[in-house]
């Protein structure tokens, strides 16, 4: 995950991650409220963070829906339209692992409807499977609030 250092990147990447992060799905708001402020295990989470790579001599990106970087984890809610792309998912996949990162991915109707089960998925890829047996709220103060 290199830092880019080519402004006009660097601007035109700041710019799609705002436009992103104005125009979230309902299931990113919804997580975002589970995870940020260091909700879940005292992690820090971002949303829409992007991820400079060199592809072939040309430095490219991708922008990941939630990262941690602490533990080096990609969240990504994956709406009807993954359906068309997975073959593209799981290139991205790949290339964000060749970079040290987890990526784990969830469904609107698995973030919307199972957000316990979410979380618990989340806590054991964190490496923290015993808090996966606890009650969902007792991770993280003020999540599934909305």
């Amino acid at each position: 995950m290199s830092l880019s250092k080519n402004p006009k990147l660097i601007a035109t990447v700041k710019e799609l991650c705002r436009e992103l992060r104005k125009n979230s799905t309902t299931a990113e708001d919804f997580i975002w409220e589970n995870l940020r402020n260091r909700k879940l295990l005292n992690k820090k989470f971002y949303r829409q963070y992007p991820l400079y790579f060199d592809f072939g001599g040309i430095e490219t990106f991708y922008i990941a829906d939630f990262f941690c970087f602490e533990e080096k984890l990609v969240i990504e809610i994956d709406g009807g339209y993954h359906e068309r792309q997975k073959e593209q998912d799981k290139l991205r996949a790949a290339i964000i692992n060749l970079l040290g990162i987890k990526v784990i991915r969830f469904t609107n109707d698995d973030v919307l409807y199972h957000m316990e089960i979410v979380i618990k998925k989340i806590i054991e890829i964190l490496g923290h499977p015993s808090l996966s047996k606890r009650r969902a709220g007792d991770e993280f103060k003020n999540a599934n609030k909305i």
